[in-house]
């Protein structure tokens, strides 16, 4: 099969097309790492990279195929990792100088759990510093000028320009869902604690999360159904059954779905294009509004003084270790200055609106729908504005940027579905249906 024929395929596609022989894992790898090759000195996604590791790794996943014994859900599938998630065949450093030629001992446990699925780790992508607002040296696969997003900064965008099928990124704030809205791709943030986090950098134990990214919504389940689960090394991890993400994609739903739109006290900072292409969808939708339990701006005011305090206490040190941005020092002395019962009363508040958003989706909808940015991507002198991201990723809850939209100029903005919490499966199979309604 030709290379741009390969490269074309889905993660679905392209894990069968192997499994059954039409071509092997390294014919596959080959086309993935030509369009690297062609694009990546302009996209620059990648902190990492080693083709030769990786043709390594597709090479020994033929030879174990072609041996007969059974080959897993990802055989042969390149992924690539953020750069704040730990892998023992390549550096992590983080996005800082600080952190530079660190080498970790061990795989995180979500890439040991790529590679027990026949997943070929084919790099490290750019995060910006430390996973928060200095931006990397991404850009956006749309137009070069524009961010691609962050703190996932070279994890969509390496989805979106078809270098991979497939790419891990985490969310503290907004880092998954805001670089799959501007880079037109599916962005995965799941319910709190699903996807261990052991191994990956700590920000913030209450907010931080391990998300994923793809160009479909079965390939975000594929990926998905490898790397949910129970970890007791994830403090926040519970020893319940991880969803069943393809066979919920591929159950149709007993009754359509119901949405409700909400719009959160930042509904304003949304550009007038997003609200109205929103509120047009609500409407074919035949959407409920409710309004968000939440007072003006208090919400954003808890998660900031979480995010601050615990990202002072898991990496304040590393000011004083070396260079770092100005806009991370700052955070560090915010952090710093949180009292105890600031940052109690944060927590308290959090817990209070999860359940106050429980209460919506037992009595109106399947799922909330709601901006995932205030609009396209801007220049690449920001990774973007997080705020249509905080109220879900305080929360917990498992939320969806479908790259639905778009903008004046033609470029990808996402619509962001959010879920009940623990119900993730549930959620892509909601989008789904979105899909097929709004095409």
């Amino acid at each position: 099969m030709p290379q741009s024929d390969l490269i074309e395929l889905t993660a679905v596609e392209a894990v069968a097309a192997i499994a059954r022989g039409a071509c092997s894992a390294e014919d596959y790898l080959r086309a993935c790492l030509a369009r690297i090759d062609a694009l990546e000195g302009e996209v620059r996604a990648f902190a990492h990279l080693d083709a030769g590791y990786a043709l390594e790794q597709a090479r020994a996943l033929d030879q174990h195929r072609l041996s007969g014994r059974a080959i897993g859900p990802l055989h042969g599938l390149p992924v690539a990792i953020k750069d704040i998630v730990d892998t023992a065949d390549f550096p992590t450093e983080c996005g800082s100088p600080v952190l530079a030629g660190r080498r970790p001992h061990a795989d995180a446990a979500v890439v040991a759990r790529l590679r027990a699925a026949g997943a070929v780790i084919v790099g490290k992508t750019v995060t910006t510093e430390f996973a928060y607002f200095h931006p990397g040296k991404t850009r956006n696969p749309h137009d070069l000028a524009r961010t691609p997003g962050g703190s996932s900064s070279g994890s969509a965008a390496a989805v979106a320009a078809g270098m991979v099928p497939l790419a891990i990124g985490t969310q503290t704030n907004g880092s998954v869902i805001r670089p799959a809205s501007f880079c037109g791709v599916f962005g995965l943030k799941p319910s709190h604690g699903l996807v261990s986090r052991a191994g990956v950098l700590p920000l913030s134990r209450t907010l931080d999360h391990v998300g994923a990214f793809a160009r479909a919504l079965p390939d975000l389940a594929l990926l998905m159904d490898a790397i949910a689960g129970y970890d007791p090394a994830d403090p926040d991890s519970r020893p319940f059954a991880a969803p069943q993400f393809r066979a919920g994609l591929a159950e149709p739903p007993p009754i359509p779905p119901s949405f409700v739109l909400v719009r959160t006290p930042m509904w304003e900072h949304a550009d007038a294009e997003t609200r109205a292409a929103l509120e047009e969808l609500a409407r074919d939708l035949d959407a409920r509004e409710i309004d968000a339990p939440v007072d003006e701006g208090a919400a954003w005011e808890a998660h900031r003084a979480i995010m601050a305090a615990e990202m002072a206490f898991n990496l304040g040190h590393h000011v004083a270790r070396g260079e770092v941005s100005p806009q991370f020092r700052a955070l560090v002395e915010e952090g710093r200055a949180v009292t105890a019962v600031q940052y109690l009363a944060a927590v308290r508040d959090a817990r209070r609106y999860a359940v106050s958003l429980a209460e919506i989706f037992e009595q109106y909808a399947d799922a909330i729908l709601t901006p995932a940015t205030k609009g396209a991507a801007p220049d690449v002198s920001t990774t973007g504005d997080p705020v249509f991201c905080t109220f879900w990723t305080l929360t917990g809850l498992p939320s969806l940027s479908v790259p639905l939209l778009q903008s004046g100029d033609g470029l990808p903005v996402g619509v962001q579905l959010v879920g009940a919490a623990g119900r993730d499966e549930r959620l892509l199979r909601t989008a789904a249906a979105l899909i097929e309604r709004a095409g």
